[in-house]
């Protein structure tokens, strides 16, 4: 498995993405939603990832849901960024992450396409996410990444 950091650019909102493919590149979606467009959302996922991710100040991190109300977005108050999505389906929590807040991976290594879900019904739109998001997402409120590595 390969480790992914990312974070905000205040250090607010910070992850670790545990990537199942050690291949070359990361395949990633630039959303054409109008939120996604204006906050540069380009997306990645993997039903077999696993999202860790820290929130030192949840005072400082709005969540926002718009149109079908079925996707929470992480927008650290701090510094505006958006580092993940997450939407909870059926109780359970699923995500994508935002590769414009990685840290250790090279931008020739993303493999982007765009992606239009314009007129997805939403049970529609709630399978793909099954299908195709991370599946395992832990979100820890009130600490730092930096504390709880060694």
């Amino acid at each position: 498995m390969r480790q992914i950091d990312g974070r905000c650019h205040c250090d607010n909102i910070t992850y670790r993405l545990e990537w199942p493919e050690t291949g070359k590149t990361i395949a990633v979606r630039a959303c054409g939603c109008t939120f996604c467009t204006k906050h540069g959302g380009v997306y990645t996922s993997h039903p077999g990832a696993v999202l860790s991710a820290w929130i030192a100040d949840e005072d400082r991190v709005n969540k926002y849901a718009f149109g079908t109300e079925t996707a929470e977005f992480y927008i650290c108050a701090g510094c505006g960024a958006v580092p993940f999505v997450t939407s909870t389906i059926d109780g359970k929590r699923y995500a994508v992450v935002n590769v414009n807040t990685f840290e250790n991976v090279d931008r020739t290594e993303l493999d982007s396409s765009a992606s239009d879900f314009e007129g997805e019904s939403v049970a529609g739109r709630l399978d793909r996410r099954r299908r195709n998001w991370i599946a395992r997402v832990h979100i820890e409120i009130g600490r730092a990444r930096a504390e709880t590595t060694s």
